[in-house]
């Protein structure tokens, strides 16, 4: 459907498989997104996964991970992301509205280091739409997405995003929760994940970071 590299993005799928798609996150508030990470791309984030340094990341009321310290790698995600073609896609399969940035991170989950994730939203911060790309090696036990109603416990969706390079594409909605379950096993769970936002656009997100850093 669409393949992004460190050069530019192309959009692949037909008029039909987009219209397709449209229904499906319509009615299911989810959409899967095979191959979005061009393959040769996708290995230099992995082999630049090797070399980058992670710190705790306390998400406040929400949980705990380990989280990628800024790097090329996480710059070259964030440039190669704020793409005007994959913004223009993800509004015609979500129906979102015009798209000013994504801004993401880079995060981990280590299996027995008490990494977790509570129900919660996204509302706020003109936030959209949201992404996470699975950039994990070796398949990870767990760490399935899951999406229920803000008003009801039972879990609605378990969507599982097990290979390299795809996505899931999830809607931002305050009558929805969402949260990453736990993971099991020996393996780690690594993604980028973020957010589509309204506002700021990508030239002004830069400066703000700069204006903070100064």
């Amino acid at each position: 459907m669409i393949q992004i590299s460190n050069r530019r993005t192309v959009r692949t799928a037909s008029e039909q498989a987009l219209a397709d798609a449209r229904t499906r996150f319509t009615r299911h508030g989810y959409l899967k997104l095979a191959a979005v990470i061009e393959p040769d791309f996708l290995r230099e984030v992995t082999d630049a996964l090797d070399r980058t340094e992670f710190y705790t990341r306390l998400h406040e009321g929400i949980g705990t991970e380990l989280c990628a310290s800024p790097s090329p790698l996480t710059g070259a995600l964030e440039l190669a992301f704020n793409d005007p073609v994959l913004f223009g896609l993800v509004d015609e399969l979500t129906g979102c509205g015009a798209i000013g940035c994504f801004e993401g991170r880079v995060y981990r989950m280590v299996p027995g280091e008490e990494h977790y994730d509570s129900w919660h939203s996204d509302v706020g911060q003109d936030r959209l739409v949201a992404l996470s790309v699975n950039l994990g090696r070796e398949p990870a036990n767990g760490g399935v997405l899951q999406i229920r109603r803000a008003d009801a416990p039972a879990i609605v969706a378990d969507v599982e995003n097990p290979t390299p390079g795809d996505a899931v594409l999830f809607r931002i909605d305050p009558a929805y929760r969402h949260r990453v379950g736990p993971v099991l096993g020996a393996n780690a769970r690594t993604a980028y994940a973020g957010w589509f936002r309204a506002r700021p656009n990508y030239q002004t997100l830069l400066r703000q970071r700069l204006e903070e850093e100064t």
